[in-house]
């Protein structure tokens, strides 16, 4: 007989744990009997929900999409790769720093090339601005780009067609010319299907023959050119052609992803040495790594979403203030019931957690046919021609996020009904009317 009582008592623990569940799983199905007894009201008051996490949702998606583009627009460009600005120090005199001692110089690019074992490759860029001519067009003031070699390394673009630049045409100043896709469209040069390949150009009236096409990208960053059309010529051309204020700048590869940071040490070492910086002096120059604009996009990016996420889910708390007030009336309506369940043994507790899981349940049900809605409002945005969004897809954390948030807005504002109808007086409770 003891053991059979001890045998009893190591039940217990799960036998209670049982009726909670139980009555959890009753209460679930009593909270969905009411919903559905007045779906046209439980519709109408969860309407704010739906709309708060349809809203929240489309928003994310659509900003997850939008980074997602531009971080592939980035990487398209390769983690590796560096580039080295003219910056006038600031809170400095500018009789000490003028532009000329800052502006970069085409020995500094030969200098980093020969001085830092971590670069793989490097190519001075200067812009001209000229008027570029064909047999059929005239296009003012369209910037052509003065590049080495090497700057299909250093800033990952190939040709597609014809050849790239050799050393010759560097040293000899060829009149040979590079363009992308963009400016053989623009200047109708491929009217005999050639591609624009052996055609000639006038680049501010001089002669230029097209050797090759280099692939488009959107990558338009980070000083590159942005335009469409984009043409390219020796350097040594180019500084032929410099007269007066220009802009220059210099693209340049590591060995790999992971000598990136060493070799932006060695450019701003090298380039200290050949400006004779003294170690008090500012630098003169900016050296920045791709690596190091992603990881502020990526930060930037998680702001602007968390922001607006916010101040689109305020529509969320409109809709818990709809719940809350649906809720007094239920407890205003069931009175007499809730007498009647106290009147046989419910405890106060049970009926609190019955009306709160109403509450609950409505919200998530709320939250759950929004981001229904949202999901079909991301897809919706992949079509829409122009706006970038094709990776537009709602992550795997808005979901926990929307569920879970709808059902706190459900604990929040249906805390107090539940509490007001746990407080009746069951007396007072059977007396109403």
């Amino acid at each position: 007989m003891t053991n059979a009582k001890a045998k009893s008592r190591s039940k217990a623990p799960g036998e209670g744990r049982s009726l909670s569940i139980f009555f959890f799983m009753k209460a679930i199905g009593m909270a969905l009997s009411q919903i559905w007894a007045n779906k046209t009201r439980s519709f109408l008051t969860a309407l704010g929900i739906i709309v708060g996490v349809a809203s929240v949702t489309a928003v994310i998606a659509a900003l997850t999409g939008l980074k997602a583009k531009v971080l592939s627009e980035f990487e398209s460009v390769g983690a590796a790769r560096l580039y080295v600005f003219p910056n006038r120090p600031d809170n400095v005199p500018r009789a000490k720093f003028p532009w000329e001692k800052c502006r970069l110089k085409t020995s500094e690019a030969q200098a980093i090339m020969d001085q830092c074992p971590s670069i793989k490759g490097i190519s001075p860029i200067v812009d001209l601005p000229m008027s570029v001519e064909s047999d059929t067009e005239l296009i003012d003031g369209m910037t052509v780009n003065g590049i080495w070699p090497a700057w299909h390394d250093a800033v990952g673009r190939k040709v597609m067609r014809g050849r790239p630049f050799s050393q010759i045409d560097i040293d000899t100043a060829r009149q040979v010319a590079l363009l992308n896709e963009a400016a053989v469209a623009e200047l109708k040069i491929d009217a005999d299907g050639s591609g624009g390949l052996g055609e000639h150009i006038l680049l501010g009236g001089r002669r230029f023959l097209v050797i090759g096409v280099v692939e488009t990208t959107q990558a338009k960053m980070l000083g590159m050119n942005s335009s469409e059309a984009e043409i390219f010529i020796p350097f040594s051309v180019a500084e032929k052609l410099l007269d007066g204020w220009y802009f220059m700048q210099f693209a340049a590869i590591a060995t790999s992803p992971e000598t990136a940071e060493e070799a932006k040490a060695e450019v701003e070492y090298v380039m200290r040495r050949q400006r004779g910086l003294q170690p008090e002096d500012p630098d003169t120059f900016r050296v920045a790594a791709l690596d190091q604009y992603i990881n502020q996009f990526k930060s930037l990016a998680s702001g602007v979403t968390a922001i607006a996420g916010g101040i689109v889910g305020i529509s969320l708390l409109v809709g818990g203030i709809g719940i809350m007030n649906i809720m007094l009336v239920s407890v205003s309506e069931r009175t007499r019931e809730i007498g009647l369940r106290k009147a046989v043994g419910a405890t106060s507790a049970a009926i609190l957690l019955q009306f709160l899981l109403e509450a609950v349940t409505l919200t998530v049900l709320g939250g759950i046919v929004g981001l229904v809605i949202g999901k079909l409002m991301a897809v919706s945005l992949t079509f829409i021609p122009g706006a970038n969004l094709e990776q537009a897809d709602v992550p795997a954390w808005a979901v926990i996020l929307s569920i879970v948030f709808s059902a706190g807005v459900g604990v929040a504002f249906g805390m107090f009904p539940a509490y007001k109808a746990s407080r009746l007086d069951p007396i007072e409770a059977l007396r109403h009317e």
